[in-house]
């Protein structure tokens, strides 16, 4: 294996979205991923959303190049496994709701004593701690309390999911960012392991701009709006003569006076009182009623062949449709082919972040349930005849 990350071992204890997305991203830069299943079904994300032959396309995309160890965490002899395998690993990624693992013996003082320069990253919906620690927590939970969800939408409506489990990648990409941290601390000799506890709700707090003083010195609630970014002024979703939208940010203040003259209104981008966003926004009303009369006398392509020639950032709404077919997205690298089982090809979704040096790849699409079991086992020094014995009580699969 290659990419900045060979050579570091990650135990994977978690299903479904949050802890297996952090895993996904450590294991395309090169990370051994060994991620322990309950023999029989395995992670549940394996039967989500659209099937291939039995098993889910999301399967294969969120759990490629890494390896399945089915492991019966219920029978002694599987949690020795375990324990050897964290005794072994630099990071181990969790997502049980908070005491799980303690109560099946593998808690962060029985890992750490085995292993002090272990890396434990656990994701969970509230946090290790406080009042609120043992609720469950899903995504759509974390993106309701951290407040995404209060501000999605038009205030019309209820408020809307955002269309993807964005609490639950979010939740990922802090924990990454975390276990990576804790791995440089260890690696350059700052000291030994840790823990790192993120929330579901905190991480989507996390990203909530300037929400809190707002309120606190304003006395102001963020809401739903729709396409606007309020206080950032023209930001906004217009609609155009061919039934569509295009996105427009013309709100810095070359661009906005770039932008007026683009659509026939010097007047509007010589208007002092427009000279600035502050007060932009106060005519916030009068500035979006001017533009969408402008686009609605053109077609998306238009609209954007006017504002690309003026350098006033914008852009078409994309289905999947679109992001497939798209030139900028396939010269990037961002759709990739893969094989999946029954001589398929299926398209797939590249890599995030693009490194020059230490690029990450896709070895292999998500494995078979306990695909890996005997390789790992063998590489922790067990033998046919152990492997075997193993089987037999039902501790391994």
């Amino acid at each position: 294996m290659s990419g900045p990350l060979a050579g570091i071992r990650v135990l994977e204890l978690g299903q479904l979205i949050a802890a297996p997305f952090a895993t996904r991203l450590m294991a395309e830069f090169g990370a051994e991923v060994i991620k322990v299943e309950p023999p029989g079904e395995g992670d549940p994300l394996r039967k989500w959303r659209k099937m291939h032959e039995g098993t889910s396309l999301w399967w294969y995309l969120q759990s490629r190049n890494k390896k399945s160890i089915a492991v019966n965490l219920k029978s002694p002899e599987g949690l020795a496994v375990v324990k050897q395998l964290a005794q072994g690993a630099d990071v181990v990624v969790e997502n049980f709701r908070p005491g799980g693992l303690e109560k099946l013996g593998l808690g962060w003082d029985v890992l750490s004593a085995l292993n002090p320069n272990l890396v434990m990253v656990r994701i969970s919906g509230y946090g290790q701690t406080g009042p609120y620690r043992d609720r469950p927590g899903f995504g759509a939970i974390g993106e309701s309390m951290g407040g995404i969800r209060f501000t999605t939408g038009d205030p019309s409506t209820p408020p809307a999911r955002v269309g993807v489990s964005i609490g639950d990648t979010l939740a990922s990409l802090h924990g990454v960012i975390g276990a990576l941290m804790a791995l440089l601390r260890v690696k350059t000799g700052q000291g030994g392991g840790q823990v790192i506890d993120v929330s579901l709700v905190e991480s989507v707090f996390n990203v909530m701009e300037s929400l809190v003083p707002e309120y606190d010195l304003l006395g102001e609630v963020r809401t739903r709006t729709g396409g606007a970014l309020p206080g950032i002024t023209p930001s906004n979703t217009y609609p155009t003569k061919d039934g569509g939208f295009v996105v427009i940010a013309g709100n810095s203040d070359p661009i906005f006076r770039r932008f007026m003259t683009a659509i026939g209104r010097p007047d509007l981008a010589e208007d002092p009182g427009l000279r600035n966003n502050d007060g932009r926004s106060k005519q916030a009303a009068m500035l979006d009623a001017t533009i969408a009369d402008w686009t609605k006398s053109l077609t998306v392509t238009e609209a954007l062949e006017v504002l690309d020639a003026a350098e006033v950032p914008a852009g078409r709404i994309y289905s999947v449709a679109d992001i497939v077919a798209d030139p900028h997205y396939n010269a990037r690298g961002m759709i990739l082919e893969a094989d999946l089982p029954g001589d398929t090809r299926v398209k797939m979704p590249g890599i995030v972040p693009k490194l020059s040096e230490t690029p990450g790849t896709v070895r292999w699409q998500g494995p078979a349930l306990g695909a890996h079991t005997d390789a790992v086992l063998s590489d922790l020094g067990f033998d046919e005849a152990g492997i075997a014995a193993l089987r037999r009580k039902g501790a391994v699969a």
